[in-house]
């Protein structure tokens, strides 16, 4: 018989996948000795059948039963016992940490009878009505939908009748009041009674749960983060443990060490007299963690002797939930906990250096993702700025935006190019595609644990939270400040998520000090002083040493080369000579197109060979000694030329006005006569070159004389020179036989043997399908792979991505774009069958990337596996490629 439930004491951390995050960490907890309530956890295999069948499964309900009696047993309470009730809570756990983003449910077994019972067992009667309307409101929420302004709403009356801001004002008789309002609104907005049976309370809320892994915060998030959609939620059912029993309880969240930097200390929030769902929820501003060893110096001292067995256990950052009941401490969970960007730097190396990880470990706990984060600009400290408050630094980075105050209004302003920053008085999970749309979020309430906290650092988005000086109005559309300073939706505000300051306006950025490491714009004062940049300098040297695919530069001009190899570059992928004929330039094409005799057109190109081979100098220059690969003319010719619509308009202009413009008229002539439907499929690439005499010819003899005349200076040149849009091996056969004459020609009159590669780019199927006879005429593949995403999926880039790509992406046909994330399934297996094909019939052909894949993380490790030999991307981007082609040699250890 399947088994869907194991208890506590069956489970371990590295059960994730069944038990879930939560489950499987409290099962650890539990058989590590610490205290951790009892209880037991439904699997995810239990919801994966719910999910596909609509029921749960047949097993299911016995074996809850079970536990359940096991539970009771151990704990001497019985669910909905009338004298001293047993309570539970049920908590969402997936396999993967998705703060938030779906359901629990607290206090599950109190009803009218067991609330008077609760009453007695604790000597609190104020606590237990507070524990019943806890249960009413989240059970309404959750179980039954309800929308939560309905239960705020009736709160809010009772707090403001008693003149109190918070629910500590309140006492028993309040309480209970607005349980009896709580219970009309559940029977009028769901139609029935709140349920009085225990077990009902029970399995309705195991069922809520599993629903709410497809609710559409969770499946935004999901996507967001990249989960699997068909993973499915644990439910841990937990004995209850209270911390609204008075003073000298509480609930809390602790970090072993700080999340946004990775400073060693103790880091968190700590809430008296309150359950845990207040911390998170930013209901009242949290006290810090420190404050624990003033309030309670005997749970706070077992609280850090518990944080380090756990960091030593998991050999990792923890994120801890924790409640004090009368001086009791109790753990209701622990995870690896979320962490910035920079933290996650910081404190890899930090556990190699305390000898609990290798610097290979290390490696693998950053990503490239997140040192693209570390290259984002800061605010100019030396800019003029006014501040309007001060929150808590939940969340690095600068962001400036227009203030909106809901996830809806940020979300279509952000569809409309708008930056925006999201201000709420507390986020909550209904907020999450607001929060995805906005440059940063401020919240008026909770502290670093909060859930916009959380969620903000997951995202790399930049957060201040608990700015208490702002009076946050989301129904009249302002905030208003300290001194009555008052900012209407749609004005600009700017947040530092380092400092945690909020500037009115706008505030100048500057360069990263990680960019300017990477610049080497740091001297080594500066590189000792920041334990960030010694971080990223470190795992940065081990990725290098690791890795085995070189990584080279997109760069056209002398200067973009300069900048790529002082961030690594060993070379350049690619450089598109199309560039240089632009701006300026485009007179000499136009003189080209508009020949109409062979002097003519001659001429034309030997006006164009100087300025290409002054070109190629500088990129030769700059890149001393490493391979520069150049690709041959690509585009048509008529992207050179003045647009079709504008030069018809100026013409039909210049004749009415009685004049005429010759070369006007000749050039609307050329462009009608280049005119194409659709030019991608067009007269571009090696077809330029078969069709255009002397074209690649001119571009190869200005390659050869810059190759001769650098050399000739010094400088150490590895040519390579690349055929674009190739799709059948006799094109290829064709223009290299040309290549090698001119070539050969410039050896003979320069007197300097010039050995320049030949190659191609594969960037069509029929070329991928063909790269066995391609081969044979080509000595490295350069796989350009937007073209052959382009092709292979029958894209116009230019126009799907407006179209229709976020339809796509909203409805689940794509998980990211493919123009993003390489698709290894359609244009991955295309680019294995062209490298295994080209290396049958040329063993020792070079093979590389010189698509924006190159760049990107996930792309990046499916290259490495493929084989390829070098990747190659946009300057800024080399970094990240360096470090996640590091990663992906670890992944083959």
């Amino acid at each position: 018989m399947p088994k869907y439930v194991y208890a506590f004491v069956e489970g371990n951390k590295d059960l994730k996948d069944l038990l879930g995050g939560k489950g499987a960490n409290l099962a650890e907890m539990t058989n590590m000795g610490l205290p951790v309530p009892p209880g037991f956890t439904i699997t995810t295999e239990a919801c994966r059948v719910y999910l596909e069948s609509g029921v749960q499964p047949a097993e299911l309900a016995g074996q809850v039963v079970e536990h359940l009696e096991a539970l009771q047993t151990a704990m001497g309470k019985r669910l909905g016992n009338a004298e001293d009730p047993l309570l539970v809570s049920v908590r969402s756990g997936a396999a993967f940490s998705m703060p938030g983003m779906m359901e629990t449910v607290l206090n599950v077994g109190l009803n009218d009878e067991s609330v008077l019972g609760l009453a007695r067992s604790a000597g609190d009667e104020r606590f237990a009505w507070d524990s019943y309307r806890r249960l009413v409101q989240m059970f309404g929420k959750t179980v039954l939908g309800i929308d939560a302004e309905h239960f705020d709403i009736a709160f809010d009356a009772v707090k403001r009748a008693r003149g109190t801001p918070d629910d500590l004002g309140l006492d028993a008789a309040d309480l209970q009041s607005i349980v009896a309002s709580f219970k009309a609104v559940v029977l009028k907005q769901a139609g029935r009674e709140f349920p009085q049976d225990p077990r009902e309370q029970l399995e309705l809320t195991v069922r809520a749960v599993f629903e709410s892994w497809k609710s559409p915060r969770a499946i935004t998030y999901r996507r967001q983060e990249r989960i699997p959609a068909d993973l499915g939620t644990a439910v841990s059912v937990v004995a209850m443990v209270f911390g609204n029993l008075g003073a000298d309880s509480g609930s809390g969240v602790a970090f072993t060490r700080d999340p946004a930097t990775g400073e060693r200390g103790i880091y968190g929030d700590y809430l008296a007299n309150a359950q845990g769902e207040d911390v998170v929820a930013g209901i009242r501003n949290t006290l810090p963690l420190a404050e624990l060893e003033r309030l309670d110096p005997v749970s706070y001292r077992r609280l850090r002797e518990i944080m380090v067995t756990l960091e030593r256990r998991y050999l990792d950052l923890c994120d801890i939930e924790f409640t004090i009941e009368r001086g009791t401490l109790w753990m209701l969970q622990t995870r690896v906990g979320k962490r910035t960007a920079a933290a996650a730097f910081v404190i890899a190396c930090q556990f190699v250096d305390e000898g609990l990880i290798n610097e290979d470990e290390a490696l693998r706990r950053v990503t490239g993702a997140q040192l693209a984060q570390l290259m984002f600009p800061r605010f100019d400290p030396d800019a003029a700025t006014k501040v309007l408050t001060v929150g808590m630094n939940a969340s690095p980075g600068a962001a400036t935006g227009a203030v909106v105050f809901d996830s809806a209004t940020a979300v279509a302003r952000a569809a409309a190019g708008q930056r925006v920053i999201l201000v709420r008085r507390e986020t909550n999970p209904d907020d999450l595609d607001g929060m995805i749309a906005a440059q940063g979020v401020l919240t008026s309430h909770g502290g670093r644990t909060s859930h916009a906290a959380v969620v903000a650092r997951g995202m790399g988005k930049t957060c201040v939270c608990g700015a208490e000086e702002l009076d946050i109005d989301g129904v009249g559309r302002r905030l208003i400040g300290p001194g009555g300073i008052e900012v209407l939706e749609g004005e600009m505000l700017s947040i530092d998520g380092i400092s945690g300051e909020v500037f009115l306006g706008e505030v100048a950025v500057v360069v990263s000090p990680v960019v300017e490491y990477f610049e080497g714009a740091l001297d080594s004062e500066a590189l000792n002083a920041g334990e960030l940049v010694r971080a990223v300098h470190r795992l940065m040297g081990h990725a290098d040493a690791r890795r085995r695919l070189v990584v080279r530069a997109n760069a056209d001009t002398g200067e973009d080369a300069q900048r790529a190899r002082r961030f690594g570059a060993q070379g350049i992928g690619l450089c598109r000579t199309e560039h240089m004929f632009l701006g300026e330039r485009r007179e000499q094409v136009e003189r080209l197109v508009l020949a109409e005799t062979d002097a003519e057109h001659d001429a034309a190109l030997a006006e164009l060979l100087p300025l290409q081979r002054a070109d190629f100098i500088d990129v030769f220059t700059a890149m001393d000694g490493l391979p520069v690969t150049i690709r041959l003319l690509d585009p048509p010719l008529h992207e050179f030329l003045p647009d079709l619509t504008e030069l018809s308009v100026r013409v039909a202009l210049a004749q009415q006005c009685g004049q005429q413009n010759e070369k006007d008229l000749a050039l609307l002539g050329a462009v009608r006569r280049l005119h194409e439907d659709n030019p991608m499929f067009g007269l571009r690439g090696v077809r330029l070159g078969i069709v255009v005499p002397g074209l690649f010819g001119m571009q190869v003899r200005a390659i050869a004389q810059a190759a001769a005349a650098a050399r000739r200076d010094g400088v150490q040149v590895r040519p390579e020179i690349m055929i674009p849009l190739v799709g059948a091996a006799q094109e290829l056969q064709v223009v290299t036989e040309e290549i090698s004459a001119v070539l050969a020609e410039e050896s003979e009159r320069t007197g300097v043997q010039l050995d320049a590669m030949i190659g191609t780019m594969i960037e069509l199927p029929r070329a991928a399908v063909t790269a066995g006879r391609i081969a044979e005429s080509a000595q490295f593949f350069s796989f350009g792979t937007n073209d052959l995403t382009q092709t292979t999926w029958g894209f116009s880039r230019d126009d799907v991505e407006g179209a229709f790509f976020a339809r796509y992406l909203q409805r689940g046909i794509f998980g990211t774009s493919p123009f993003e994330t390489l698709d290894t399934e359609g244009v991955g297996r295309l680019i294995l069958l062209a490298a295994q094909e080209g290396r049958a019939t040329r063993p020792d052909l070079t093979l590389g990337v010189c698509g924006e894949h190159g760049g990107d993380p996930d792309s990046v490790h499916f290259f490495h596996d493929a084989g390829l030999d070098y990747i190659s991307c946009s300057p800024f981007r080399i970094p990240v490629a360096r470090l996640e082609a590091g990663r992906a040699a670890l992944n083959q250890r």
